[in-house]
């Protein structure tokens, strides 16, 4: 279905023409890429470019970082006091309630996502999330140490760290974009952030409001770019005090690297294969809607998404069946703009590969596909739509059961012994989330504490709050986003001492 068969909020309509150039912003101002390249982004449910954007290079990466330096040793942003800075953070996430509709629309026409998930989701948690980072600019303090030397003060400040390089993925353009910005902002460092080059226009939407909010220029600059030429320009730069990415394993290894030469502080969140738990005892009308939402939400293009479902072999046949229903009943693939759309497309025909790759991958090991297991067609068949897929006769080694898919692909496993089960999940490099069902509390909680894993949601999934840390063990990443714990990634400690004698 094309675009134009959907009414679009004007103003997102002006800002997605094909024939329009969308520019970096660098120093509180748009402004072409040195080079004058671009680069188009498109609209996976259908191929259209939506539309044009300058691409950021080395000598961007420079300029970005030349601002973002020069706003924090000479211009007013650290010279402002902690409300002044908490009140801009206000007014941009006062500016973003103001727009929604228009992110809305944007996050589904550049990522392809459902526009209920956008509104009801990535829009709303993104406003929340400044407006959480907007208190903390007040309440970051340090502390008095009662030292054990005689006519000795003691005490810690807690300062920001500087410069921020910030790299965010393509699955929640804007939200990554909230939630690498708002402790940064908040604890008073000044940003160089590279969204990805697959879904730019939410971040440069974005770049409008800071600067109707009156940000002074320099704190956030933001270039879109290729990973290996502005990412790596970001991540490498001398000047750049700390870098934040969220995306693969696989890169985020390449950026801690990058980080070595200067030994900048380096924050990840990273990649996961998580496990999600289904015990006999479970509360069925919730748990298999539960376990799919898990894996269908976002296409599957989620870090935390619960590929592997384990299922206690006494419930295994009746749960596969009404997993299969439900794929086969409840999922309303579409075009993103649609209202009745439950499951959009993948995000590029790049992702669209992956994806299927490993479909035949998993039937090439012996998996057997329960329902989905191929690309979607007819009126779909333009744009980059896999079938949710559900996949049985699986082995813990396998490699759809083993590798991050990102996509609508889940590996249902039967299980018999808790402690296996637990032994099972823990069985992987990964170690960003998972998931418990179950009625009993006994069960819940001694689960939910042997398995390594950052998150654990309990008869629920994918529950996220601005307060409430996020965040992998193993190979899923180093450091905390959200709530008190993402200020350390943004401060550093200075222990100061007066001699009073």
């Amino acid at each position: 279905m094309e675009t134009t068969a959907f009414q679009l909020n004007p103003r997102t309509a002006d800002f997605v023409k094909s024939k329009t150039i969308k520019k970096l912003f660098i120093g509180g101002q748009f402004v072409e890429a040195a080079s004058g390249k671009t680069f188009p982004t498109y609209n996976p449910a259908n191929g259209e470019i939506l539309a044009y954007v300058s691409e950021g290079d080395q000598e961007d990466i420079n300029r970005a970082v030349a601002a973002a330096r020069d706003a924090f040793e000479d211009g007013p942003w650290t010279r402002m006091q902690p409300q002044e800075r908490a009140r801009l953070i206000y007014t941009l996430a006062d500016l973003i309630e103001r727009d929604a509709d228009v992110f809305a629309e944007i996050e589904t026409l550049d990522n392809g996502k459902p526009i209920r998930e956008a509104k009801h989701a990535d829009v709303p948690l993104t406003i929340e999330h400044f407006r959480y980072y907007a208190g903390w600019a007040t309440k970051i303090s340090g502390d008095v140490i009662p030292v054990n030397v005689p006519n000795m003060h003691n005490y810690v400040r807690r300062e920001p760290i500087g410069v921020v390089g910030q790299i965010i993925p393509w699955n929640f353009p804007l939200m990554m974009a909230a939630w690498k910005l708002g402790a940064a902002l908040a604890t008073g460092c000044t940003v160089v952030l590279k969204p990805a080059e697959q879904t730019p226009l939410s971040a440069l939407y974005l770049a409008k409001l800071i600067q109707e909010a009156g940000f002074p220029p320099g704190v956030v600059n933001i270039i879109p770019g290729f990973g290996e030429t502005a990412g790596k320009a970001l991540a490498t730069h001398p000047d750049v005090d700390k870098v934040a990415f969220t995306g693969s394993t696989e890169v985020g290894k390449l950026i801690m690297g990058y980080a070595a030469d200067n030994l900048k502080r380096v924050s990840l969140e990273l990649g996961g294969k998580s496990p999600n738990i289904v015990f006999p005892d479970a509360d069925f009308t919730r748990a298999v809607p539960g376990a799919m939402q898990a894996i269908f939400f976002n296409q599957g293009q989620v870090c935390s998404a619960g590929s592997r479902l384990y299922i206690h072999k006494s419930v295994y046949d009746n749960a596969l069946s009404d997993m299969v229903s439900y794929a086969d009943k409840k999922v309303r693939q579409g075009h993103g703009l649609d209202p009745k759309t439950t499951m959009g497309p993948l995000v590029t025909g790049e992702q669209l590969n992956r994806v299927t790759s490993y479909i035949e991958k998993g039937i090439e090991q012996g998996a057997k596909v329960a329902t989905g297991g191929s690309r979607a067609d007819g009126d779909l068949a333009n744009g980059y739509f896999v079938r949710p897929t559900v996949f049985y006769d699986v082995q813990d080694d396998m490699a759809i059961a083993q590798e991050e898919i990102f996509g609508p692909v889940v590996a249902a496993m039967p299980f018999d012994d808790i402690d296996d089960v637990i032994k099972r999940a823990n069985l992987s490099t990964y170690g960003l989330a998972a998931g418990v069902w179950t009625q009993s509390m006994n069960t819940a909680f001694n689960v939910a504490h042997k398995l390594k894993a950052g998150s654990v949601w309990i008869n629920c999934y994918n529950m996220f709050d601005a307060a409430s840390p996020f965040g992998g063990y193993k190979q899923s990443g180093i450091g905390r986003e959200m709530g008190e714990y993402a200020l350390e990634n943004y401060t550093q400690i200075k222990s100061i001492w007066l001699n009073y004698n």
